[in-house]
């Protein structure tokens, strides 16, 4: 095999697993709007609030 065209062929391999960075930045939105999700799902405020014990002494800087 020619050592030109080995290494022509070796270029065209890498280059077909790259993405651009348009296709990065959208990649990176959809992961970080998912994280955001579940982020605000396990830590709904309004469930923890209603699952909290009442306040026992009041206000301690009153």
């Amino acid at each position: 095999m020619n050592t030109k065209f080995r290494a022509k062929a070796m270029k065209e391999d890498n280059n077909s697993d790259k993405i651009t960075r348009k296709e990065a930045i959208q990649k990176m939105g959809k992961y970080a709007a998912l994280t955001a999700v579940g982020t605000f799902v396990i830590l709904n405020p309004l469930k923890a609030q209603s699952s909290s014990p009442p306040d026992a002494g009041g206000d301690p800087f009153d």
